[in-house]
């Protein structure tokens, strides 16, 4: 299901994820080759990904299902007419709250946060945004939608702050750029070949 759903979103919107991969790439090899700025691998690679979530998640919440229209103020009430476990809970519940876990994440990494307060500020003002747009451009507006947008935050946060805790403790060897930079490309090569179908990870 999730492989499906990424893949759909992929094939849809790659020509704009292609020319903004070439800008940053080529903006970033020209700023650290003209600048001080020492070139870190694992730090570029990081940068790209979070720049593809960013782009990714504009082109969902802007193109898809643009046929949805109305407005639901009611906190839970759509939550609540899906039957757990099913296809639409799934679907319009739990993919609301993964949707925002890497924000959560990468908001998290890149400001330091170290309060839920703040993350929870941040992650509702952005799914705020995304909702008010939404209801201009023929979508819906849905405050259960920015509720579980909120949760999947707060969980990147809490997920950034367990990793960062567990990586203080580790030895400086599983710290350093090298190692770092190599299970960065590790991970990378081995969402590529899950999304060519290469490999296939059965409870995704």
């Amino acid at each position: 299901m999730v492989k499906g759903a990424l893949y759909e979103l992929l094939l849809s919107s790659w020509p704009t994820l292609v020319i903004f991969m070439v800008i940053i790439i080529l903006l970033r090899i020209f700023y650290c080759r003209n600048s001080s700025h020492k070139f870190i691998l694992h730090e570029e690679i990081f940068l790209l990904v979070f720049v593809a979530y960013i782009l990714l998640l504009f082109e969902l919440v802007t193109s898809r299902d643009v046929a949805i229209s109305g407005t639901n103020l009611v906190p839970f009430k759509e939550i609540l007419r899906y039957s757990v476990g099913s296809r639409n809970f799934y679907r319009q519940v739990i993919g609301n709250i993964v949707l925002f876990i890497p924000f959560g994440f990468f908001a998290s990494y890149y400001t330091k946060i170290k309060k839920t307060g703040s993350i929870t500020l941040i992650t509702l003002l952005v799914s705020l945004t995304i909702e008010l747009v939404q209801s201009r451009i023929g979508r819906s507006f849905d405050i259960d939608d920015i509720i579980l947008n909120v949760i999947g935050g707060i969980l990147g946060f809490f997920i950034y702050v367990g990793l960062d805790a567990i990586a203080k403790r580790l030895p400086s060897f599983f710290r350093s750029d090298k190692f770092l930079s190599f299970i960065s490309i590790v991970i990378l090569v081995v969402l590529v070949l899950y999304l060519m179908g290469v490999i296939n990870f059965g409870w995704l």
